[in-house]
């Protein structure tokens, strides 16, 4: 378990998927995108409602998912299709991003500068198609486990995800950083009550007071708006599946992160700068699609999802792998759910083991394996944070 089998980009990073992304510039273009991704093999789209008329640093924001999203080792290839022109966020300013980082092919399609929806879908799938056969002949080679980059998420949590699949997806991202690889902890919010768990473990002095802060700023955020956080945290289904507050939730959520140091502090949706090995964390909040949105754009390539209650959630670019520790959410939703851990409950196997398990599952779906959210082509959970708060 210390390589697997993965394509190699011009920057020297490693995908496990071999996409080309049909990325939506605006709320405009979805519909161009989904139709081309349903209709070229080996396309895939990632839509969203924003892009046009938000104020400037939303629309930041938006440039920094989408372009980071594209940036993605998993994609090989990006055709961006915008409408007209949103000043600060057109398709030529993605496409730069996305190039520049990655040295990626990347091309561009403006509906209105094609001469209307279908002059555009038509040129759009030409890019798709011409991009689709040139990227059929990578192949996939050995590279070690230093260059997994693993995203961890939780969601619809309940007493068992703190107790067995959260510490489950930290022993496997604790095996992965052990082998020179890295992870990435968001979901700030639920930090909250925990967060000397984190800043014990932090390499430096400055990551601990980010940490803090990071807290702070969203509770503050989240106060600003009329609403304390603890009104919405936990949330409905974390109430019926046990968990009472949101410290409680914390002492679960964390575990996911495992037991390494805390090498270095991102903002949402930041590709980290340093190859170090360790966990790093994110701001953001705890709200799924933006979260694992911002894993996707920092450039992971994988995510494991904790869960309690059983999840349909998953990433378009990022292979989404779920755990759960809730033998009767496994009965419920196996057909998106990969692993039950629920045997660390009845002392049949320790967490180390679940964690092996975990492991081999991400290792599988790095070798190609389809996850089982993968099958279904449109369980599509991208989300772009707001300026304005999610909680």
């Amino acid at each position: 378990m210390t390589e697997f089998l993965g394509y190699i980009r011009p920057d020297d990073s490693v995908g496990i998927r071999n996409h080309v992304l049909l990325l939506s510039g605006t709320l405009y273009a979805n519909k161009i995108c989904d139709y081309i991704a349903g209709i070229v093999p080996n396309t895939i789209s990632v839509t969203h409602p924003l892009g046009r008329c938000q104020v400037r640093p939303d629309l930041r924001m938006t440039r920094r998912f989408l372009a980071n999203t594209g940036s993605n080792p998993n994609v090989a290839a990006v055709v961006v299709v915008d409408h007209f022109r949103e000043e600060g966020c057109t398709a030529e300013d993605i496409a730069h991003d996305i190039q520049e980082a990655t040295g990626k092919p990347v091309a561009t399609v403006n509906i209105r500068g094609e001469g209307g929806f279908v002059n555009a879908m038509a040129q759009t799938m030409r890019y798709a198609a011409d991009f689709a056969r040139v990227v059929s002949d990578f192949r996939r080679e050995p590279v070690p486990l230093s260059n997994l980059l693993l995203g961890v998420e939780c969601g619809t949590s309940d007493t068992t995800s703190g107790l067995a699949s959260n510490p489950a997806t930290g022993a496997c991202a604790d095996a992965i950083i052990d082998a020179g690889g890295r992870a990435i902890l968001a979901e700030c919010t639920e930090w909250m009550g925990c967060e000397h768990w984190l800043t014990e473990r932090a390499a430096t002095p400055d990551i601990a007071a980010q940490i803090v802060a990071a807290v702070k700023d969203l509770e503050r955020r989240a106060m600003e708006s009329g609403e304390d956080i603890r009104g919405s945290q936990p949330t409905g289904d974390n109430i019926a599946g046990g968990l009472t507050t949101i410290e409680e939730k914390s002492m679960g959520a964390v575990k996911k992160g495992g037991s390494r140091p805390v090498v270095g502090y991102l903002e949402i949706a930041q590709r980290p700068a340093s190859s170090t090995p360790g966990l790093y964390v994110m701001y953001g909040p705890g709200h799924g699609g933006e979260s694992i949105s911002s894993m996707a754009a920092a450039g992971c390539q994988a995510l494991v999802f904790s869960t309690g209650g059983g999840h349909t959630s998953a990433h378009p670019v990022m292979p989404t792998i779920k755990v759960t520790g809730n033998i009767h959410s496994y009965e419920l939703m196996q057909d998106t759910v990969e692993l039950d851990v629920s045997g660390v409950l009845r002392g049949e196997f320790s967490i180390k083991e679940a964690g092996e398990r975990v492991l081999a599952e991400v290792l599988a779906t790095c070798n190609g394996r389809l996850t089982k959210s993968e099958t279904f082509r449109d369980l599509n959970s991208f989300a772009i944070h707001r300026v304005g708060v999610s909680i």
